[in-house]
Protein backbone atom coordinates (compact mmCIF):
# COMPACT_ATOMS: atom_id res chain seq x y z
CA UNK A 1 0.00 0.00 0.00
CA UNK A 2 1.40 3.59 -0.83
CA UNK A 3 2.36 5.85 1.71
CA UNK A 4 -0.52 8.46 1.01
CA UNK A 5 -3.20 5.38 1.33
CA UNK A 6 -1.51 4.54 4.22
CA UNK A 7 -2.02 7.67 5.88
CA UNK A 8 -5.91 7.50 5.30
CA UNK A 9 -6.77 4.89 7.34
CA UNK A 10 -9.19 5.41 10.08
CA UNK A 11 -7.20 6.22 13.24
CA UNK A 12 -8.64 3.66 16.32
CA UNK A 13 -8.04 3.24 20.17
CA UNK A 14 -6.34 -0.46 21.43
CA UNK A 15 -9.53 -0.65 22.99
CA UNK A 16 -11.66 -0.09 19.63
CA UNK A 17 -8.98 -2.80 17.85
CA UNK A 18 -9.73 -5.15 20.54
CA UNK A 19 -13.50 -4.95 20.75
CA UNK A 20 -13.52 -5.44 16.89
CA UNK A 21 -10.78 -8.60 16.83
CA UNK A 22 -13.04 -10.05 19.75
CA UNK A 23 -16.36 -9.44 17.77
CA UNK A 24 -15.02 -11.22 14.90
CA UNK A 25 -13.47 -13.94 16.62
CA UNK A 26 -16.98 -14.68 18.40
CA UNK A 27 -18.74 -14.21 15.42
CA UNK A 28 -16.38 -16.85 13.00
CA UNK A 29 -16.34 -19.41 15.47
CA UNK A 30 -18.94 -19.27 18.05
CA UNK A 31 -19.05 -22.78 19.70
CA UNK A 32 -16.22 -25.09 19.26
CA UNK A 33 -15.19 -28.03 20.77
CA UNK A 34 -11.42 -28.88 21.12
CA UNK A 35 -9.77 -32.27 22.15
CA UNK A 36 -6.06 -31.49 23.90
CA UNK A 37 -4.52 -32.27 27.23
CA UNK A 38 -4.61 -29.61 30.29
CA UNK A 39 -1.72 -27.82 30.88
CA UNK A 40 -0.59 -25.58 33.48
CA UNK A 41 -3.57 -26.06 35.92
CA UNK A 42 -3.09 -25.29 39.94
CA UNK A 43 -6.52 -25.59 41.03
CA UNK A 44 -9.45 -23.15 41.36
CA UNK A 45 -8.36 -19.43 41.58
CA UNK A 46 -9.35 -17.79 44.62
CA UNK A 47 -12.29 -16.19 42.95
CA UNK A 48 -13.39 -19.51 42.31
CA UNK A 49 -13.08 -19.13 38.43
CA UNK A 50 -10.34 -22.09 36.81
CA UNK A 51 -7.49 -20.61 34.63
CA UNK A 52 -5.29 -23.29 32.22
CA UNK A 53 -4.25 -24.64 28.76
CA UNK A 54 -5.54 -27.13 26.26
CA UNK A 55 -2.44 -28.43 24.51
CA UNK A 56 -1.46 -30.54 22.08
CA UNK A 57 1.87 -31.66 19.76
CA UNK A 58 2.19 -28.04 18.05
CA UNK A 59 -0.08 -25.39 19.65
CA UNK A 60 -1.86 -24.23 22.60
CA UNK A 61 -5.01 -22.40 23.77
CA UNK A 62 -5.79 -20.73 27.06
CA UNK A 63 -9.09 -21.85 28.85
CA UNK A 64 -11.16 -20.88 31.41
CA UNK A 65 -13.59 -22.38 33.33
CA UNK A 66 -16.38 -20.09 35.08
CA UNK A 67 -17.24 -20.55 38.73
CA UNK A 68 -20.80 -21.76 38.40
CA UNK A 69 -19.26 -24.18 35.37
CA UNK A 70 -16.99 -25.80 37.57
CA UNK A 71 -19.13 -26.35 40.22
CA UNK A 72 -21.40 -28.63 38.14
CA UNK A 73 -18.43 -30.62 35.93
CA UNK A 74 -18.83 -34.08 37.28
CA UNK A 75 -14.96 -34.70 35.68
CA UNK A 76 -12.86 -32.16 37.32
CA UNK A 77 -10.03 -30.76 35.23
CA UNK A 78 -6.47 -32.58 36.60
CA UNK A 79 -3.19 -31.56 35.25
CA UNK A 80 -1.83 -33.34 31.67
CA UNK A 81 -5.87 -35.29 31.39
CA UNK A 82 -6.44 -35.23 27.84
CA UNK A 83 -10.53 -33.88 27.46
CA UNK A 84 -12.54 -32.86 24.80
CA UNK A 85 -14.02 -29.88 25.79
CA UNK A 86 -17.13 -27.65 24.40
CA UNK A 87 -17.09 -23.92 24.49
CA UNK A 88 -17.50 -19.95 23.06
CA UNK A 89 -14.11 -19.23 21.59
CA UNK A 90 -13.55 -15.18 22.52
CA UNK A 91 -10.74 -12.96 22.85
CA UNK A 92 -8.86 -11.80 26.37
CA UNK A 93 -7.57 -7.83 25.82
CA UNK A 94 -5.81 -7.03 28.66
CA UNK A 95 -3.05 -9.76 27.01
CA UNK A 96 -3.96 -9.75 23.51
CA UNK A 97 -4.71 -13.56 22.95
CA UNK A 98 -7.86 -15.63 22.74
CA UNK A 99 -8.84 -18.49 24.25
CA UNK A 100 -12.25 -20.36 25.35
CA UNK A 101 -14.57 -20.58 27.89
CA UNK A 102 -15.42 -23.82 28.41
CA UNK A 103 -18.86 -25.02 29.22
CA UNK A 104 -18.58 -29.11 29.63
CA UNK A 105 -15.62 -31.02 29.82
CA UNK A 106 -15.12 -34.94 29.43
CA UNK A 107 -12.22 -36.68 29.26
CA UNK A 108 -10.92 -37.87 25.90
CA UNK A 109 -12.19 -41.87 25.86
CA UNK A 110 -12.13 -44.75 28.35
CA UNK A 111 -8.08 -44.70 28.28
CA UNK A 112 -8.21 -40.89 29.42
CA UNK A 113 -10.66 -41.84 32.40
CA UNK A 114 -8.13 -44.68 33.26
CA UNK A 115 -5.19 -42.02 33.48
CA UNK A 116 -6.83 -39.70 35.45
CA UNK A 117 -7.31 -42.48 38.12
CA UNK A 118 -4.35 -43.56 38.24
CA UNK A 119 -3.01 -40.08 38.21
CA UNK A 120 -5.62 -39.49 41.42
CA UNK A 121 -5.13 -42.52 42.82
CA UNK A 122 -0.97 -41.34 43.26
CA UNK A 123 -1.73 -38.18 44.45
CA UNK A 124 -4.07 -38.85 47.45
CA UNK A 125 -1.56 -41.97 48.18
CA UNK A 126 1.43 -39.92 48.25
CA UNK A 127 -0.70 -37.82 51.49
CA UNK A 128 -0.97 -40.86 53.13
CA UNK A 129 -5.03 -41.83 52.58
CA UNK A 130 -4.28 -45.24 51.79
CA UNK A 131 -1.65 -46.29 54.46
CA UNK A 132 -2.67 -49.39 56.22
CA UNK A 133 -0.77 -47.73 59.26
CA UNK A 134 -4.05 -45.63 59.28
CA UNK A 135 -6.87 -47.95 59.17
CA UNK A 136 -8.87 -48.66 61.77
CA UNK A 137 -10.31 -52.46 63.02
CA UNK A 138 -13.82 -53.30 62.62
CA UNK A 139 -16.05 -53.71 65.55
CA UNK A 140 -16.41 -57.32 66.60
CA UNK A 141 -20.78 -56.87 67.41
CA UNK A 142 -21.51 -53.69 66.44
CA UNK A 143 -25.00 -52.37 68.03
CA UNK A 144 -26.03 -50.04 65.04
CA UNK A 145 -25.00 -50.44 61.26
CA UNK A 146 -24.91 -47.19 59.43
CA UNK A 147 -25.26 -48.08 55.33
CA UNK A 148 -25.22 -45.11 52.85
CA UNK A 149 -26.68 -46.37 49.57
CA UNK A 150 -30.22 -45.80 47.65
CA UNK A 151 -32.91 -47.08 49.44
CA UNK A 152 -34.80 -47.80 46.22
CA UNK A 153 -32.35 -50.77 44.87
CA UNK A 154 -31.57 -54.04 45.71
CA UNK A 155 -28.95 -53.41 47.34
CA UNK A 156 -29.58 -52.78 50.89
CA UNK A 157 -32.35 -55.29 50.42
CA UNK A 158 -29.16 -58.10 49.90
CA UNK A 159 -27.85 -56.13 53.02
CA UNK A 160 -30.83 -56.13 55.23
CA UNK A 161 -31.72 -59.72 54.55
CA UNK A 162 -27.72 -60.96 55.01
CA UNK A 163 -28.19 -58.99 58.37
CA UNK A 164 -31.02 -60.68 59.89
CA UNK A 165 -29.81 -64.32 58.83
CA UNK A 166 -26.29 -64.08 60.52
CA UNK A 167 -27.02 -61.79 63.48
CA UNK A 168 -29.94 -59.29 63.68
CA UNK A 169 -28.52 -55.60 64.14
CA UNK A 170 -30.54 -52.03 64.56
CA UNK A 171 -29.55 -50.25 60.97
CA UNK A 172 -29.47 -47.04 59.41
CA UNK A 173 -30.10 -46.10 56.02
CA UNK A 174 -28.71 -42.43 54.89
CA UNK A 175 -30.26 -42.73 51.48
CA UNK A 176 -28.25 -41.09 48.58
CA UNK A 177 -27.78 -40.89 44.88
CA UNK A 178 -24.93 -43.34 43.57
CA UNK A 179 -24.51 -42.18 40.45
CA UNK A 180 -24.76 -38.43 38.69
CA UNK A 181 -23.09 -35.12 39.28
CA UNK A 182 -24.58 -35.20 42.69
CA UNK A 183 -23.94 -38.16 44.10
CA UNK A 184 -20.29 -37.70 45.25
CA UNK A 185 -21.44 -35.04 47.34
CA UNK A 186 -24.13 -36.60 48.83
CA UNK A 187 -21.70 -39.87 49.89
CA UNK A 188 -19.25 -37.71 51.34
CA UNK A 189 -21.94 -36.05 53.21
CA UNK A 190 -23.81 -38.80 54.56
CA UNK A 191 -19.94 -40.26 55.66
CA UNK A 192 -19.70 -36.73 57.67
CA UNK A 193 -23.29 -36.83 58.71
CA UNK A 194 -22.73 -40.41 60.15
CA UNK A 195 -20.12 -39.41 62.05
CA UNK A 196 -21.41 -35.77 63.64
CA UNK A 197 -23.99 -38.05 65.67
CA UNK A 198 -23.36 -37.73 68.75
CA UNK A 199 -22.54 -40.86 70.81
CA UNK A 200 -26.00 -40.48 73.33
CA UNK A 201 -28.47 -38.76 71.19
CA UNK A 202 -31.96 -39.47 70.08
CA UNK A 203 -30.20 -40.95 67.00
CA UNK A 204 -27.92 -43.61 67.77
CA UNK A 205 -24.63 -43.31 66.36
CA UNK A 206 -23.16 -45.99 64.19
CA UNK A 207 -20.45 -48.35 65.18
CA UNK A 208 -19.82 -49.22 61.32
CA UNK A 209 -20.50 -47.71 58.19
CA UNK A 210 -21.01 -49.42 55.04
CA UNK A 211 -20.88 -47.34 51.67
CA UNK A 212 -22.29 -49.98 48.94
CA UNK A 213 -23.52 -49.77 45.49
CA UNK A 214 -24.73 -52.43 42.78
CA UNK A 215 -22.09 -53.03 39.56
CA UNK A 216 -21.80 -50.57 36.81
CA UNK A 217 -19.28 -49.17 33.95
CA UNK A 218 -16.22 -47.21 34.87
CA UNK A 219 -18.34 -43.72 34.43
CA UNK A 220 -21.06 -45.19 36.76
CA UNK A 221 -18.80 -45.74 39.93
CA UNK A 222 -16.52 -42.67 38.87
CA UNK A 223 -18.68 -40.79 41.78
CA UNK A 224 -16.76 -43.09 44.20
CA UNK A 225 -13.26 -42.05 42.60
CA UNK A 226 -13.95 -38.42 43.65
CA UNK A 227 -11.55 -36.86 45.76
CA UNK A 228 -13.97 -35.54 48.23
CA UNK A 229 -15.74 -39.23 48.80
CA UNK A 230 -11.99 -40.24 49.10
CA UNK A 231 -10.82 -37.07 52.03
CA UNK A 232 -14.48 -38.13 53.73
CA UNK A 233 -13.83 -42.14 54.12
CA UNK A 234 -10.13 -41.42 55.35
CA UNK A 235 -11.39 -39.21 57.95
CA UNK A 236 -14.34 -40.72 59.04
CA UNK A 237 -13.49 -41.84 62.91
CA UNK A 238 -16.21 -44.74 62.72
CA UNK A 239 -14.71 -47.71 60.45
CA UNK A 240 -15.98 -48.21 57.18
CA UNK A 241 -16.23 -51.08 55.01
CA UNK A 242 -16.55 -50.26 50.99
CA UNK A 243 -18.83 -52.16 48.89
CA UNK A 244 -19.05 -51.14 45.31
CA UNK A 245 -19.61 -52.63 41.75
CA UNK A 246 -18.74 -56.14 41.91
CA UNK A 247 -15.34 -58.32 42.69
CA UNK A 248 -13.28 -56.75 39.68
CA UNK A 249 -15.08 -53.32 40.09
CA UNK A 250 -11.96 -51.37 41.85
CA UNK A 251 -12.53 -47.54 43.34
CA UNK A 252 -10.55 -45.37 45.13
CA UNK A 253 -12.75 -45.22 47.95
CA UNK A 254 -12.18 -49.15 48.36
CA UNK A 255 -8.15 -48.06 48.95
CA UNK A 256 -9.30 -45.14 51.57
CA UNK A 257 -11.77 -47.35 53.25
CA UNK A 258 -10.86 -49.54 56.70
CA UNK A 259 -12.28 -52.71 54.41
CA UNK A 260 -13.38 -53.08 51.04
CA UNK A 261 -15.47 -56.10 50.47
CA UNK A 262 -16.29 -57.39 46.98
CA UNK A 263 -19.90 -56.74 47.10
CA UNK A 264 -22.49 -55.73 49.57
CA UNK A 265 -23.62 -59.02 50.78
CA UNK A 266 -19.98 -59.66 51.58
CA UNK A 267 -20.07 -56.62 53.64
CA UNK A 268 -22.74 -57.98 55.57
CA UNK A 269 -21.08 -60.38 56.10
CA UNK A 270 -18.24 -58.84 57.23
CA UNK A 271 -19.71 -56.83 59.44
CA UNK A 272 -21.43 -59.49 61.81
CA UNK A 273 -20.57 -62.99 62.95
CA UNK A 274 -23.17 -65.98 62.24
CA UNK A 275 -24.87 -66.15 66.01
CA UNK A 276 -25.12 -70.07 65.97
CA UNK A 277 -21.62 -70.28 65.56
CA UNK A 278 -20.68 -67.81 68.31
CA UNK A 279 -23.30 -69.59 71.09
CA UNK A 280 -20.69 -73.02 69.69
CA UNK A 281 -17.57 -71.16 70.17
CA UNK A 282 -19.06 -69.94 73.45
CA UNK A 283 -19.37 -73.25 74.68
CA UNK A 284 -16.27 -74.79 73.30
CA UNK A 285 -14.35 -71.80 75.20
CA UNK A 286 -15.67 -72.34 78.33
CA UNK A 287 -14.87 -75.82 78.22
CA UNK A 288 -11.37 -74.93 77.25
CA UNK A 289 -11.46 -72.41 80.14
CA UNK A 290 -11.67 -75.19 82.58
CA UNK A 291 -9.74 -77.36 81.29
CA UNK A 292 -6.96 -74.97 80.90
CA UNK A 293 -7.71 -73.58 84.63
CA UNK A 294 -6.65 -77.24 85.78
CA UNK A 295 -3.89 -77.51 83.79
CA UNK A 296 -2.48 -73.52 85.16
CA UNK A 297 -2.80 -75.34 88.47
CA UNK A 298 -1.09 -78.09 88.13
CA UNK A 299 1.94 -76.96 86.30
CA UNK A 300 2.03 -74.20 89.11
CA UNK A 301 2.33 -76.83 91.63
CA UNK A 302 4.91 -78.49 89.56
CA UNK A 303 6.88 -74.96 89.34
CA UNK A 304 6.79 -73.98 92.50
CA UNK A 305 8.18 -77.41 93.58
CA UNK A 306 10.64 -76.76 91.64
CA UNK A 307 11.72 -73.28 92.59
CA UNK A 308 11.93 -74.54 96.35
CA UNK A 309 14.66 -76.88 95.15
CA UNK A 310 16.66 -74.68 93.44
CA UNK A 311 16.88 -71.46 96.16
CA UNK A 312 20.25 -71.44 97.92
CA UNK A 313 19.89 -71.83 101.99
CA UNK A 314 20.67 -69.04 104.05
CA UNK A 315 24.15 -69.95 104.30
CA UNK A 316 24.91 -70.20 101.02
CA UNK A 317 23.36 -66.77 100.93
CA UNK A 318 25.57 -65.20 103.09
CA UNK A 319 29.04 -66.55 102.81
CA UNK A 320 30.37 -63.96 100.01
CA UNK A 321 28.80 -61.08 102.54
CA UNK A 322 31.38 -62.97 104.88
CA UNK A 323 34.55 -63.19 103.44
CA UNK A 324 34.18 -59.52 102.04
CA UNK A 325 33.20 -58.11 105.87
CA UNK A 326 36.56 -60.44 107.24
CA UNK A 327 38.89 -58.76 104.28
CA UNK A 328 37.26 -55.08 105.17
CA UNK A 329 38.14 -56.10 108.51
CA UNK A 330 41.73 -57.09 107.73
CA UNK A 331 42.21 -53.61 105.57
CA UNK A 332 40.52 -51.26 108.26
CA UNK A 333 43.44 -50.87 111.13
CA UNK A 334 46.25 -49.93 108.03
CA UNK A 335 43.57 -47.48 107.05
CA UNK A 336 43.10 -45.91 110.51
CA UNK A 337 46.71 -45.64 110.57
CA UNK A 338 47.56 -44.36 107.15
CA UNK A 339 45.10 -41.55 107.78
CA UNK A 340 46.35 -40.66 111.62
CA UNK A 341 49.65 -40.60 109.74
CA UNK A 342 47.97 -37.92 107.12
CA UNK A 343 46.24 -35.75 109.76
CA UNK A 344 49.81 -35.39 111.10
CA UNK A 345 51.54 -34.19 108.71
CA UNK A 346 48.83 -31.53 108.28
CA UNK A 347 48.88 -30.41 111.70
CA UNK A 348 52.82 -30.30 111.89
CA UNK A 349 52.86 -28.00 108.64
CA UNK A 350 50.18 -25.90 109.86
CA UNK A 351 52.22 -25.97 113.52
CA UNK A 352 55.05 -24.96 112.26
CA UNK A 353 53.13 -21.71 110.64
CA UNK A 354 52.08 -20.71 114.20
CA UNK A 355 54.98 -20.17 116.52
CA UNK A 356 55.40 -17.76 119.48
CA UNK A 357 57.23 -15.72 117.11
CA UNK A 358 55.15 -15.77 114.19
CA UNK A 359 51.97 -14.17 116.62
CA UNK A 360 54.19 -11.50 118.08
CA UNK A 361 55.06 -10.46 114.79
CA UNK A 362 51.42 -10.41 113.32
CA UNK A 363 50.47 -8.69 116.85
CA UNK A 364 52.80 -5.88 116.24
CA UNK A 365 51.58 -5.33 112.60
CA UNK A 366 48.18 -5.34 114.14
CA UNK A 367 48.70 -2.92 116.56
CA UNK A 368 50.43 -0.39 114.10
CA UNK A 369 47.86 -0.51 111.89
CA UNK A 370 45.77 0.64 115.06
CA UNK A 371 47.75 2.99 115.79
CA UNK A 372 47.81 4.68 112.45
CA UNK A 373 43.90 4.59 112.38
CA UNK A 374 43.20 6.01 115.57
CA UNK A 375 45.85 8.82 114.27
CA UNK A 376 44.11 9.43 111.10
CA UNK A 377 40.45 9.02 112.93
CA UNK A 378 41.37 12.11 115.18
CA UNK A 379 42.85 14.51 112.49
CA UNK A 380 39.80 13.68 110.53
CA UNK A 381 37.17 14.23 113.99
CA UNK A 382 39.31 17.58 114.30
CA UNK A 383 38.90 18.94 110.28
CA UNK A 384 34.90 17.78 110.99
CA UNK A 385 34.39 19.60 114.29
CA UNK A 386 36.25 23.59 112.39
CA UNK A 387 34.06 22.71 109.30
CA UNK A 388 30.82 22.06 111.86
CA UNK A 389 31.77 25.69 113.89
CA UNK A 390 32.39 27.28 110.84
CA UNK A 391 28.93 26.49 109.08
CA UNK A 392 27.61 27.41 112.54
CA UNK A 393 28.90 31.11 112.79
CA UNK A 394 27.79 31.88 109.41
CA UNK A 395 24.49 30.24 109.40
CA UNK A 396 24.36 32.52 113.20
CA UNK A 397 25.58 35.58 111.03
CA UNK A 398 22.95 35.21 108.32
CA UNK A 399 20.20 34.28 110.82
CA UNK A 400 21.12 37.92 112.81
CA UNK A 401 20.90 39.87 109.26
CA UNK A 402 17.36 38.51 109.01
CA UNK A 403 16.40 40.04 112.19
CA UNK A 404 14.29 42.25 112.96
CA UNK A 405 16.44 43.18 116.18
CA UNK A 406 18.91 44.64 113.85
CA UNK A 407 16.76 46.81 112.38
CA UNK A 408 15.36 47.88 116.68
CA UNK A 409 19.09 49.11 117.06
CA UNK A 410 19.15 51.26 114.00
CA UNK A 411 16.39 53.38 116.34
CA UNK A 412 13.23 51.67 115.01
CA UNK A 413 10.11 50.67 116.86
CA UNK A 414 7.93 47.24 116.31
CA UNK A 415 4.47 47.99 117.14
CA UNK A 416 1.88 45.37 118.38
CA UNK A 417 -1.93 45.25 119.51
CA UNK A 418 -3.13 43.92 122.58
CA UNK A 419 -3.03 40.16 120.85
CA UNK A 420 1.01 40.70 120.37
CA UNK A 421 0.39 40.93 116.25
CA UNK A 422 2.54 43.16 114.78
CA UNK A 423 0.57 46.40 113.43
CA UNK A 424 1.95 47.19 109.85
CA UNK A 425 -0.04 50.58 109.15
CA UNK A 426 -1.39 53.29 110.85
CA UNK A 427 -5.14 52.86 109.26
CA UNK A 428 -5.05 49.18 111.33
CA UNK A 429 -5.11 51.59 114.89
CA UNK A 430 -8.39 52.20 116.61
CA UNK A 431 -9.12 54.80 119.22
CA UNK A 432 -8.15 53.49 122.74
CA UNK A 433 -6.77 50.05 120.97
CA UNK A 434 -4.27 48.90 123.58
CA UNK A 435 -0.49 48.75 121.99
CA UNK A 436 3.20 47.31 122.90
CA UNK A 437 5.63 49.09 121.42
CA UNK A 438 9.37 47.27 121.67
CA UNK A 439 12.57 49.11 120.92
CA UNK A 440 16.06 47.60 121.04
CA UNK A 441 16.38 48.09 124.90
CA UNK A 442 13.20 46.97 125.72
CA UNK A 443 9.31 47.13 125.41
CA UNK A 444 6.55 49.70 126.52
CA UNK A 445 2.57 50.13 126.44
CA UNK A 446 0.64 52.77 125.48
CA UNK A 447 -2.56 53.36 124.36
CA UNK A 448 -3.79 55.27 121.18
CA UNK A 449 -5.97 58.40 121.50
CA UNK A 450 -9.28 59.05 120.37
CA UNK A 451 -9.10 59.85 117.01
CA UNK A 452 -7.31 56.79 116.12
CA UNK A 453 -6.41 55.88 112.37
CA UNK A 454 -9.28 58.28 111.05
CA UNK A 455 -7.32 61.55 112.62
CA UNK A 456 -6.45 64.26 110.47
CA UNK A 457 -2.83 65.04 110.22
CA UNK A 458 -1.37 68.28 112.27
CA UNK A 459 -0.99 71.32 110.50
CA UNK A 460 2.64 71.99 108.89
CA UNK A 461 4.97 74.28 111.25
CA UNK A 462 2.97 73.85 114.31
CA UNK A 463 3.77 70.62 116.67
CA UNK A 464 1.01 68.72 118.37
CA UNK A 465 1.30 69.56 122.09
CA UNK A 466 2.45 67.22 124.54
CA UNK A 467 0.57 66.20 127.59
CA UNK A 468 0.42 69.58 130.09
CA UNK A 469 0.83 71.78 127.05
CA UNK A 470 4.60 71.03 126.67
CA UNK A 471 5.41 69.87 122.68
CA UNK A 472 5.86 65.77 122.37
CA UNK A 473 3.72 62.77 122.29
CA UNK A 474 2.21 62.54 125.96
CA UNK A 475 -0.87 61.14 125.06
CA UNK A 476 0.76 58.33 123.46
CA UNK A 477 2.09 56.78 126.01
CA UNK A 478 -0.96 57.79 128.77
CA UNK A 479 -2.25 55.49 130.61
Amino acid sequence: MAEPERANIAEQTVSELSAALKKTVEDAYGYVRVRGEISGYKGPHSSGHCYFALKDESARIDAVVWKGVFGRMRIKPEEGLEVVVTGRLTTYPGRSNYQIVIETLEPAGLGALMALLEERKKKLAAEGLFDEARKQLLPFLPEVIGVITSPTGAVIRDILHRLADRFPRHVLVWPVRVQGETSAAEVAAAIRGFNALPAKGRIPRPDLIIVARGGGSLEDLWSFNEEIVVRATAASMIPLISAVGHETDITLIDFAADRRAPTPTAAAEMAVPVRSELLGQLSALGARRFAGWQRGIEQRRKELRSLMRALPTAERLFEARRQRLDALADRLPQALRANAHGHDRRYSRIAARLSPETLRVRLARARDRLGGISERNGRAMHVLIRHRRAAAESAFKLLAAFSYRGVLERGFALVRDGEGKPLRAASAVTGRMRLDIEFADGRVGAVADERGSGAPPSAPGKPRPRGGGSSGQGSLFGA
